[in-house]
């Protein structure tokens, strides 16, 4: 027995601590039974000031009507409001409100014309009419269906005699709000004038850009729909369907199935219901709930209805968001019913009535204890404990017209206390209604809850919303939780604030379910469209070459700025490594470290001709020529040392004309030591004019005249466009080269030019002295450089070009060293063997040996 007492104890421990917190969710119960016919019913009320006070139970037993618990609450926020004004010693003192229902009670629009026997048959309940002197000013309230308020406005206006003020509670409809009309009718609802602002704002916290819509096929409903198109246009949001139920339920039926299927078939999750709820749309929405179509349903507070004979389950991350108008709270409506009837309003039967406040912290943890209750939890267990009552939007605007009703009597009795009228407020009907209208229409207080009322119906106020999300639950059990709150008044951007904490209780994450046309495009990608797609469907397209995207749905992707590049996912920018041929790098370094053993070489060549100039074969080569063309050849080989490391103005300059410069003279000299072969043998006979030319060095002449003209084509080439460094940032993927540009390129190509013309040159002169006598001659040997140094420069070109960044650089140098070598192997190579290995053939001795061998063969 302990244990089950204790069992039973903690099982109620969630619900004990959530009783204790501030007001945020809302458990609610309905009846079993749907009846379609309360969708479409009213409640007509009469408020009217007695000289007598009213007590408690003249409410109980005006109370005991048949009616349905949908309308049940009207009459009993009624009830509690006028209790309220009446308790209130600072209105209408000495006097106090009094309330009745019409004969008709609650009932739909086809009876209320049937019921037009109230005007025409039974004057005698007609207010403001009967001129006897215990009746004053009356006031009607009727709602919440907009049609009862339109027809009982109408049948008033036909009965000029009769009029009456009317007061309407119910959503806001722009067809009351025609004052020729309806001249003497207020509607206590504010205009929904930023629900449309107030969805749409939503739909983008959510990131929702494909939604359905279901709307009325009236005014009201094409109203909406272009206000709404018009925003979501402007926000990038489309209609995945929009479905306008027509009012004729002969024109709706054969369509029910349509719009079924368009809703099923439709790729959306979210879907908004805008219309009354007495009409073929109610009827749709019902169904489609009852079918257990799985959508997210954007509605305003007159669609909060649950669906008892559907099971859902609290994890369920579907169901309602409802806009309702933003209002404060009302305490001690629960202790005002129940002291009415204790054994008649119990908790049970108060639960039916939608107004059962089950409190949650607004932070959500208490809240959690709630998942602990599985789905087939019983409802007692709930309703037993300490609530509080919520009023609903139509209920509030009950509240709002009996104080806006008293505050009116209550200025009406003061200038009466001033100015003692006559008929003191008593008597003629149309002065009732003159005088009432007049003051009715200046009323502007503020209620017991802080709310603001105006009844000045031409100022258009901005509506604040509270948004919340309904689920159905077994046994008509719903939670309705508060989850943000939507004040137009903030500046753009700030006016939706949502409960975070709560969404997350609710759905389990902080993000609802999405509803898309397409899939996001993530990084890396771009949105394009198809032609005839709506603006929200696209496809995803990779970013163009070295274009990233870092955000998802972009419309174009960004080109990176030149000094960086896309990586492979092409959705970051990344900075490009600068390279130029460094000592660093391994080519660099072996190209370094071959020119300065070539060099070294060359000066050891160099040396050994040096050491050895009094030999034959030294002084048959014409040795000055020998030295010059040693000292030429070192510095060629020096030269590819200024084309490596990091380039600047200098070393570009030195690059190039140091390269033509140093190369002209190396090549002129071969040429100078060609002539002087040619010379040698051909015009040195005794008597002839030219040996004075051989005699007199003319030959060397020629390497200064070819240096000179070479450095004139070099000045000129710095004087019109000299060689600079440039960055190239698109010939290698990810890198930025730093690279010397030739500046005039017609200027390089003559220094090119020039030095082929002299090889050529060379090679031609050699060739034609190649038959000479072979002893000590150096023809062929200087043939054989100029064919090697031509082949190198010619297959040098096309090389060059084809290749890019460092590696032309590298190419470059290698044909330097590769004509530098062919040069110094193929004419200093083979004297050195002769020099240091045969020194036996480097002697007169051996030469006129030879010499009269061939001529004893001969």
């Amino acid at each position: 027995m302990f244990t089950l007492i204790f069992l039973f104890l903690l099982l109620n421990i969630p619900l004990l601590l959530a009783s204790f917190t501030y007001s945020r969710c809302f458990w609610k119960m309905k009846k079993t039974e749907d009846k379609d016919e309360n969708l479409v019913s009213s409640c007509i009320f009469f408020i009217r000031t007695v000289q007598w006070p009213v007590e408690k139970e003249y409410f109980n037993n005006i109370l005991n009507i048949q009616t349905s618990n949908d309308n049940y609450k009207f009459a009993l926020s009624l009830a509690f409001t006028v209790d309220e004004v009446n308790r209130n010693s600072d209105l209408l003192p000495n006097k106090s409100l009094e309330f009745g229902l019409s004969d008709i009670n609650c009932k739909d629009v086809i009876q209320l014309y049937i019921s037009n026997m109230l005007f025409e048959h039974d004057h005698s309940v007609i207010p403001n009419y009967v001129c006897s002197e215990d009746i004053e000013c009356v006031v009607m309230l009727t709602g919440p269906n907009w049609a009862t308020s339109a027809v009982l406005g109408t049948i008033m206006n036909i009965y000029k005699s009769q009029q009456i003020l009317q007061l309407t509670y119910g959503p806001f409809h722009p067809i009351l709000s025609d004052n020729e009309k309806f001249p003497h009718l207020y509607q206590m609802a504010p205009q929904d004038t930023s629900l449309v602002l107030a969805m749409v704002s939503i739909i983008l916290h959510f990131r929702w850009n494909w939604v359905g819509l279901a709307i009325s096929d009236d005014d009201q409903g094409t109203q909406f729909l272009s206000h709404l198109r018009r925003e979501m246009e402007k926000n990038a949001v489309c209609f995945a369907f929009v479905n306008t139920i027509p009012a004729n339920m002969k024109l709706y039926m054969p369509r029910a199935e349509l719009y079924y299927n368009q809703i099923m078939t439709s790729s959306t999750n979210v879907v908004i219901i805008y219309g009354d709820t007495d009409s073929t749309l109610a009827v749709s929405f019902r169904m489609w709930e009852s079918l257990g179509i799985q959508r997210i349903w954007v509605t305003t507070s007159q669609w909060d209805v649950t669906t008892s004979k559907r099971d859902f389950t609290l994890d369920s991350s579907l169901g309602k968001l409802a806009f309702a108008h933003h209002h404060g709270e009302i305490s001690g409506f629960k202790n005002f019913v129940q002291t009415l009837n204790p054994l008649k309003y119990t908790d049970e039967y108060l639960a039916s009535l939608e107004w059962m406040n089950f409190n949650c912290e607004g932070s959500a943890p208490n809240c959690k204890t709630l998942r602990n209750f599985s789905s087939n939890t019983s409802v007692d267990c709930l309703v037993v404990e300490t609530f509080d009552m919520a009023f609903i939007d139509s209920c509030y605007d009950v509240y709002n017209a009996v104080y806006a009703f008293a505050h009116a009597m209550n200025e009406i009795l003061h200038q009466q206390r001033d100015s003692q009228p006559m008929d003191n407020g008593k008597g003629h009907g149309s002065s009732c209604l003159k005088v009432l209208h007049s003051f009715l229409r200046k009323t502007h207080f503020t209620n017991p809850i802080g709310d603001r009322v105006n009844m000045n119906q031409k100022e258009e106020l901005q509506a604040e919303y509270d948004i919340f999300q309904i689920w159905n639950f077994p046994q008509g059990l719903g939670l309705k939780v508060k989850i943000g709150e939507f004040n137009p008044y903030f500046q753009q951007g700030q006016q939706l604030h949502l409960y975070e904490d709560i969404i997350e209780w609710a759905t389990g994450s902080r993000q609802m379910l999405p509803s898309v046309c397409s899939a996001d495009c993530g990084p890396g990608f771009r949105k394009s469209w198809q032609e005839g797609m709506a603006v929200c469907c696209f496809q995803c397209s990779p970013c163009p070459e070295n274009e990233i995207s870092n955000e998802t749905n972009v419309d174009q992707c960004m080109k990176c700025p030149e000094d960086q590049y896309a990586n492979t996912e092409q959705n970051q920018c990344i900075h490009k490594a600068v390279i130029f041929l460094t000592y660093q790098d391994t080519l660099g370094m072996a190209l370094a470290l071959i020119a300065l053993c070539f060099s070294a070489f060359t000066a050891l060549v160099l040396v050994v001709f040096v050491k050895h100039h009094d030999t034959p074969i030294v002084k048959a080569n014409n040795q000055k020529l020998s030295y010059i063309l040693l000292i030429s050849l070192i510095f060629c080989f020096l030269c590819p040392l200024l084309f490596i490391g990091h380039p600047n103005s200098a070393t570009c300059i030195l690059q190039h004309i140091t390269f033509g410069v140093v190369f002209t003279v190396a090549v002129s000299t071969v040429l100078a030591k060609t002539v002087t072969v040619l010379l040698a043998f051909k015009v040195t006979a005794p008597g002839r004019k030219m040996r004075s030319f051989l005699v007199s060095m003319a030959p060397n002449y020629i390497i200064v005249i070819c240096t000179l003209i070479q450095f004139i084509v070099c000045a000129v080439w710095l004087r019109a466009s000299p060689p600079f460094v440039d960055i190239d940032t698109h010939s290698e993927h990810g890198h930025i080269i730093i690279v010397c540009r030739k500046g005039s390129v017609t200027a390089f190509y003559c220094v090119l030019g020039y030095l082929a013309c002299l090889a050529l040159g060379s090679f031609i002169v050699a060739f034609l002295s190649k038959s000479l006598p072979d002893t000590f001659n150096e023809a062929k040997l200087l043939t054989f450089s100029m064919l090697v140094f031509c082949c190198v420069w010619i297959t040098f070109l096309p090389v060059y070009h084809s290749t890019k960044g460092k590696v032309m650089v590298a190419v470059e140098i290698f044909s330097i060293l590769a004509s530098s070598a062919g040069i110094l192997g193929c004419v200093f190579i083979p004297k050195c063997y002769i020099i240091l290995l045969r020194p036996d053939r480097n002697s007169l001795q051996k030469i006129r040996k030879k010499l009269s061998s061939k001529t004893d063969i001969s």
